[in-house]
C-alpha cells in the first residue's frame, strides 16, 4: 500500500471526478475507482431515448478506460436498490406531501457517503474522494466543510448532510481549483474523452427533466386523484384550478396559466385539501424558518445557541444574513431580518460562518414572523 494509503473514489465518468481520481494517483495515493449504477434508465421514461448524466453506460466506460489508462483498478457497483429506498421514494414522499426535495443532498449523505464507506472497507480503503467543489479540514476535534475556491462551482451546499465519522476519512481534491483549472488539468492528464463534457444539472434519475411525468410513473392513479383542485388568492377566494399540488414549488410563476393581469407565483401548497395559493412576489417574503434533521459541522452545538450566520435557502443562493437558533439537538430556526424570498418546505438551509458551514437542516415551516413559529 502506498505512504499515503488507500483512497476508493467515487468516479461518475464526468471531468471532475475523473480528475480527481488522476490527481490522487499522481500525488501518491493508491487508487481505486469505483461507479455506483443508482438507477435504470430503462425505468425513467420520457421519450428522449437518450442516456444523460452520471451512470450510464458510456460514462461508466470512460471511467474504466481512464482507470486502465492510468494504471488502477476500478468496479462497477450495483446500488439501485440503495438508492430507490433512500433517494426516488422519499423524492416521490415529499411531492406528494406539498414539500420540495432536494434529492442531491439525500443521495450525498445516505447513499454516496455511506455506500462508498461501506466499499471502502470492504477493498481496504483509508479514505474515500469525490469531484466536489469543496473542501474539508480537522479543527478542534471537528472536521470542517468550507466552501471550494470557485464559488461559481462551490457545492458544500449539498454536503451539509455528511456526518463528522464520514468527513473524518473524505477527500475533496478539487476544493483549491477553479473549473477552468480542472479542464486544462484533464487536458494535461491526456483525459480527452472527458475534458469538455458538459456539466449536468438535471437530476440523474429525471434525465428529461420532467417532475410531471415522473411522478405519475412512479404513483399509480396520481393524476386522476389530484387533478382539479383549486387555485385561491390570499384571501381565499377560488381563481382557477390547478393540475394537481404535487406539481408545483412555491414561488413558481411558469405554468400557473392565470389570466390575473399581472405576475402572481404560488405561495402555499396544501396538500390535504389540494389547494395552492397564489400571491404576488411580495408574498412570497418570509423571515423565518424551522429546519429539522439537523447535522452540525463546525461546532458540536451552536455556541450560545445562537449565532449571527449568512444562510442558504437553495443550491444557487447567494446567502444572506441570518440568525441561527438550535431548538434541539435535531431542529433549529433561522430568522432573516431583511426577509427571505420562496423558503420552501423540503428545502435545505445551510448556515455558514464566512466560508465554513456551521450546519444544515431540512426547512420544515416558514412564516412571516418569528413568533408564529413557536415549536419544530
Amino acid at each position: 500500500m502506498s505512504k499515503k494509503g488507500r483512497v476508493l473514489v467515487a468516479m461518475s465518468g464526468g471531468v471532475d471526478s475523473s480528475v480527481a481520481a488522476v490527481m490522487l494517483h499522481k500525488q501518491g495515493y493508491e487508487v481505486i475507482g469505483i461507479t455506483m449504477k443508482t438507477w435504470d434508465y430503462h425505468r425513467s421514461g420520457g421519450n428522449s431515448g437518450k442516456e444523460t448524466g452520471c451512470c450510464t453506460v458510456e460514462s461508466m466506460n470512460d471511467a474504466r478506460q481512464i482507470a486502465v489508462r492510468h494504471g488502477f483498478n476500478h468496479f462497477i457497483v450495483d446500488i439501485r436498490d440503495e438508492f430507490g429506498n433512500w433517494v426516488i421514494d422519499r423524492f416521490v414522499e415529499e411531492y406528494t406531501a406539498g414539500r420540495t426535495p432536494n434529492p442531491c443532498v439525500l443521495c450525498n449523505t445516505h447513499i454516496k457517503w455511506a455506500a462508498l464507506l461501506r466499499r471502502a472497507d470492504d477493498l481496504g480503503c483509508d479514505f474515500i474522494a469525490t469531484g466536489h467543489y469543496a473542501n474539508v479540514r480537522e479543527e478542534g476535534g471537528r472536521y470542517v466543510i468550507s466552501k471550494g475556491r470557485d464559488h461559481g462551482k462551490d457545492q458544500s451546499y449539498a454536503l451539509w448532510g455528511v456526518r463528522q465519522e464520514h468527513l473524518a476519512r473524505t477527500i475533496f481534491p478539487l476544493g483549491r481549483y477553479t473549473k477552468r483549472e480542472i479542464r486544462q488539468f484533464a487536458q494535461d492528464y491526456g483525459l480527452l474523452n472527458v475534458a469538455n463534457k458538459p456539466d449536468s444539472y438535471e437530476i440523474c434519475f429525471i434525465p428529461d427533466n420532467n417532475y410531471h411525468r415522473f411522478l405519475n410513473d412512479q404513483v399509480d392513479g396520481l393524476e386522476d386523484r389530484v387533478k382539479d383542485g383549486n387555485f385561491v388568492d390570499k384571501h381565499g377566494k377560488i381563481v382557477g384550478k390547478h393540475k394537481g399540488y404535487p406539481y408545483y414549488t412555491i414561488g413558481q410563476r411558469r405554468g400557473l396559466d392565470l389570466p390575473m393581469g399581472y405576475p402572481v407565483y404560488v405561495t402555499h401548497i396544501d396538500p390535504v385539501h389540494n389547494v395552492i395559493t397564489i400571491g404576488g412576489k411580495e408574498d412570497l417574503i418570509q423571515t423565518t424558518c424551522t429546519a429539522k434533521e439537523l447535522n452540525l459541522i463546525k461546532f458540536d452545538a451552536v455556541p450560545g445557541g445562537e449565532m449571527e450566520v449568512t444562510a442558504k435557502i437553495r443550491y444557487n443562493d447567494a446567502g444572506a444574513p441570518a440568525v441561527l437558533t438550535q431548538l434541539s439537538e435535531d431542529a433549529c430556526k433561522v430568522y432573516f431580518p431583511a426577509g427571505r424570498e420562496a423558503i420552501t418546505p423540503g428545502q435545505a438551509v445551510v448556515c455558514y460562518d464566512g466560508e465554513d458551514v456551521i450546519a444544515g437542516a431540512w426547512v420544515h415551516k416558514v412564516s412571516l414572523t418569528a413568533e408564529e413559529l413557536i415549536s419544530v
